[in-house]
């Protein structure tokens, strides 16, 4: 009697580790499609800024509160919030740095505007 449980259990054990292996591979194959699917929408340029900074084009935007990439504009909220957060004055050095990285990545956004408009010289 004893025999036949522990081959139950055995028989078990394998059908639920088998099913569980199958279940993991199916997720892993989904989550390198979903990663696939969602890497194609951005270019190059655009996976590598966002890299270097952190910050998305957009997420820059939100935290300078600018809705078009007007150069006055940016450094007028710059200034503002920049002051506004500093440690001297109790605002808080967390806040300032994402102030200066939104900067950082729209100045770069504006650099490679200027440098994709720029005819080379020969």
């Amino acid at each position: 009697m004893a025999k036949y449980i522990a081959q139950l259990i055995v028989a078990g054990s394998q059908v639920i580790g088998r099913a569980f292996a199958r279940a993991v591979k199916e997720e892993i194959a989904a989550s390198q499609d979903a990663a696939k699917r969602l890497g194609n929408n951005k270019t190059r340029a655009e996976r590598l800024n966002n890299t270097k900074t952190g910050l998305s084009l957009e997420e820059a935007k939100q935290i300078l509160n600018i809705d078009k990439l007007d150069v006055e504009e940016i450094n007028k909220r710059y200034d503002h919030l920049f002051k506004v957060n500093d440690k001297g004055s109790g605002g808080s050095f967390y806040i300032q740095s994402k102030i200066v990285r939104a900067k950082e990545r729209i100045d770069m956004e504006f650099n490679a505007t200027k440098a994709s408009e720029d005819p080379p010289k020969v």
